[in-house]
């Protein structure tokens, strides 16, 4: 309990490394994170420190590492999962693991260069094949043809396509062809007819299947085009509008003997390059594979290199050059252990001179380190998100573990819905050790790290159902409920007391609406449910009434319970702190003002529950008029809950507003008169001053601490701590403001606890609602098809169970939840001002990469 109820005690470190043994010794301490370093180069720029280029030279392997992970994933590698976390490597080893790398990655990148050349050229040449088999039928070519000149043929018989008929004609025709991308055809066809004026005949084709562009690799719709054009000059046009619109042209053969040639080379070639590409994949795999085997050790090798470095950096040198001297905030218990690294890392360098250590103290405040386990993470986790904690206050995680989870319950008290949350956060803790849960994405991540808690929340909301006797809206008659129908019947009592009672008969039963239970009549109540609410209220008309009573008053017990016991923990902090006259000056005006007002109140409400009866519940005053009263002094006399409780009410009055003057003035004048008594005061305790420079309030109490332990340590006390000006307005400000807001506070805050009582009636009246909606519209049909439309009803019935009344209604209780820790309970002694302890230790390192994360 002591490392969770309050933060580890810290002591400031000096380390004194050697300049041969520093690497191996923060090799050590990373691999046991006992330490958190503290930067002594504020001033120095990142990049004129010592160690700069040891730095750049691990970022340069991390740009390999990147690089290989990237190219082992694109080829469907499986990385090797394993949990070692190899040590870092040693500085002999270093330039060898750098050489490595870098050949490595040069003969990758050779091998993937020309991979994509061939796959390039192989696309290219598939691209030529089809071109030339769709633009076979573009033109009518005779095989072997001289060219005549011989009377013109009759336009209407020979096509202006014939190509005989151009030679005829005795044009010089010029082709150009490719492959043009299909959404830049119908643009591509327009600027060839503006460009060249009508000089062009353009003829396409669409590809039956989708190819591979050759530069960008993605697959595509192809369009194959002919161009028949007349002239050099609009030859040239043609070409640079087909440069524009990045089409693929390939030489366009002018006889059936060459377009015969030209296909049967193509076939060749690509039949060498297919196998060429083949056995280039297959070499380039089996040096991935061997990669793949140590990629992930040179990952968790090479971070662990960076950040020793970094450390280094932080790290100020003597003046002989010879000593790297470092400053760390280091657990007092982790004192041997920070001890024994130095030594393992000088003994590993082998050094003669080992490196070593001492405390110094310091006016500095610590950095908070508070251990926790996977049982208390997530709970811890809360109270750090409101904000970490001082150094040495209380940590009010220790009692979120059951306050938390009893708090949501009362919120969410349904034995059904707790069970199911129960068994969802069962099965994820037995399957807590399970690779796919812990690597999860965000949303099922954040369910599985609150796992405990869904744990504790699903069984605190079983107790809470099982006291509201709710289950899905339903009550349970475990044990038999303590009314007795029958005794109402007037023929089960004597004519006298049928005379006397109100019972039922016959008619009473056939005409009236409702029949009332009488607790007064022999019989009728034969005493309490043993546990919870009897069920018997579940069938009641004021069954809301009662409960509204009862759940009312019982979120203002717990929440004045609650707010007194944050009121109590600030004692601790007081005394931790040797700030005695804080309990005097401020605990215990608060605590009186708290429960003369609002423990009055629960007493009053305790005390109606014991004191009266069925029999004289009549008789009983209203707690409300009788509160209200305490403070208004009715001249007249009232019938009150005892005897004598104007004269309480008026001690109790008489106290609060005592206690609001003492805890506006008390602290400050006190303050003020131990500064008109001293000029300095001065205390150190266990190597760190207790003193925040700009604490007025600290000032004095040095001199309050001295008072309280008889020390005659002035003289020393002012040489140490410097004095400084005492300003007592805005020490009154302060405690003003303080005062004010707890005084309101508690006001405001115990209404903020009937949230209690809303959220539980919506939970209960949203579970009624989804119930008569549903569960009893199918339980009423008849049974020719009644099991045919309930399994479905129950199935839809289930959905929004789920994702209604767990999902929602279990979030919107946990954020209430949240609220009543954050702002009533620990407002009342937590300040959440401290800094997190953030130790070196290599564990922290993430040891996941991805082919879009550089590694960091």
């Amino acid at each position: 309990m002591g490392s969770l109820f309050r933060s580890e005690s810290m002591c400031l470190a000096q380390l004194f490394l050697q300049s041969g043994t520093a690497y191996e010794c923060l090799s050590a301490l990373g691999e046991k994170g006992l330490v958190q370093f503290r930067d002594l180069n504020q001033n120095v720029s990142s990049f004129q420190r010592k160690f700069v280029g040891e730095v750049k030279r691990c970022e340069e392997l991390e740009r390999i590492l990147v690089y290989l992970v990237q190219e082992i994933t694109r080829a469907d590698i499986p990385l090797p999962e394993g949990e070692a976390s190899p040590p870092a490597p040693p500085l002999k080893h270093v330039l060898e693991m750098q050489e490595q790398l870098q050949k490595l990655e040069v003969e990758l990148r050779e091998v993937t260069k020309n991979k994509e050349k061939l796959r390039k050229n192989l696309l290219e040449l598939v691209e030529y094949t089809h071109m030339l088999r769709v633009t076979k039928t573009f033109l009518k070519r005779n095989v072997e043809f001289e060219p005549t000149y011989e009377e013109f043929p009759a336009l209407e018989n020979d096509s202006l396509l014939d190509y005989s008929c151009m030679q005829r004609l005795g044009a010089k025709l010029g082709f150009v062809s490719g492959l043009i991308q299909q959404g830049r055809v119908e643009a591509f066809e327009r600027m060839l007819w503006r460009a060249c004026k009508g000089y062009t005949i353009v003829t396409y084709a669409e590809l039956d299947e989708c190819l591979e562009d050759p530069e960008t690799g993605e697959v595509i719709k192809w369009y194959v085009f002919l161009i028949s054009f007349w002239g050099e000059q609009i030859g040239h046009k043609v070409k640079k509008i087909c440069d524009c619109y990045h089409c693929h042209i390939y030489p366009y053969p002018n006889t059936a003997e060459e377009r015969r040639e030209i296909q049967e080379g193509l076939n060749t070639r690509i039949q060498d390059l297919y196998t060429v590409l083949h056995k280039t994949e297959d070499y380039l795999r089996q040096v991935l594979c061997k990669a793949a085997e140590s990629v992930c050790s040179r990952v968790v090798q090479v971070r662990k290199m960076k950040a020793i470095y970094h450390m280094l950096n932080m790290c100020s040198f003597d003046v002989t050059n010879k000593c790297l001297i470092a400053e760390v905030w280091c657990p007092e218990v982790d004192l041997p252990g920070l001890r024994r690294a130095l030594e393992e890392g000088s003994r590993e360098s082998g050094a003669t001179i080992p490196s070593f250590m001492n405390t110094i103290p310091t006016k500095e405040t610590p950095p908070t380190l508070i251990r926790t386990n996977k049982f208390t993470e997530g709970f811890q986790n809360i109270v750090d998100a409101y904000g970490v904690g001082s150094y040495r206050e209380v940590n009010p995680a220790l009692f979120t573990i059951i306050t938390f989870p009893f708090l949501f319950a009362v919120m969410f008290g349904d034995f059904g819905h707790g069970f199911v949350m129960f068994l969802f956060a069962l099965l994820l803790v037995l399957n807590e050790k399970h690779p796919r849960l812990s690597q999860s994405q965000e949303i099922l991540r954040m369910f599985f790290d609150g796992r405990y808690i869904l744990l504790l929340m699903g069984l605190f909301s079983v107790y809470t159902g099982l006291i509201y006797n709710d289950c899905f809206s339903k009550s349970v008659n475990l044990f038999g409920s303590g009314w007795n129908v029958s005794a109402m019947y007037s023929s089960s009592h004597s004519p006298e007391e049928q005379r006397k009672m109100v019972l039922w008969n016959d008619s009473t039963i056939r005409h009236s609406r409702t029949l009332q239970l009488d607790p007064n009549i022999p019989g009728v109540f034969r005493g309490p449910y043993p546990f919870g609410i009897d069920p018997i209220w579940n069938l009641a008309t004021n069954r809301l009434t009662f409960l509204n009573s009862f759940k009312m008053k019982m979120s203002v017990i717990l929440g004045i319970f609650h707010m007194t016991f944050g009121v109590v923990l600030g004692i601790f902090n007081h005394l931790h702190f040797r700030k005695k006259f804080n309990v005097y000056l401020v605990s215990v005006p608060e605590i009186l003002f708290m429960l003369c007002i609002f423990g009055y109140l629960i007493f009053m409400i305790i005390y109606k529950w014991l004191a009266y009866s069925a029999e004289t519940s009549r008789e009983a005053p209203s707690i409300l008029i009788e509160f209200i009263n305490m403070f208004l002094f009715p001249a007249s006399k009232t019938h009150g809950l005892y005897p004598g409780q104007a004269h309480v009410q008026r001690v109790l009055v008489a106290l609060t507003v005592l206690a609001v003057p003492v805890l506006f003035l008390g602290k400050p004048l006190f303050l003020l008169w131990l500064h008109n008594g001293r000029n300095c005061f001065g205390m150190s305790r266990s190597g760190y001053t207790l003193v925040r420079k700009d604490s007025e309030e600290e000032v004095s109490l040095l001199g309050s601490q001295d008072i309280e332990e008889g020390n005659s340590r002035m003289e020393e006390g002012c040489r140490e701590v410097t004095c400084e000006e005492f300003n007592f307005g805005e020490i009154l400000m302060t405690q003003a403001i303080h005062s004010i807001e707890y005084c309101l506070g508690c006001i405001s805050n115990t209404a903020s606890y009937l949230r209690l009582w809303a959220l539980s009636l919506a939970h209960a009246q949203l579970s009624d609602v989804l119930w008569a909606m549903l569960m009893r519209v199918g339980l009423r049909v008849d049974t020719t098809y009644g099991v045919l439309l309930l399994l479905p009803v129950m199935a839809f019935f289930a959905v929004l169970t789920i994702f209604i009344l767990l999902v929602m209604e279990g979030l919107s209780a946990f954020l209430h939840a949240i609220r009543l820790h954050w702002v009533e309970f620990q407002n009342k002694f937590y300040v959440g001002a401290g800094t997190k302890f953030v130790p070196f230790s290599f564990s922290l390192l993430s040891s996941k990469f991805s082919n879009d994360d550089s590694i960091a």
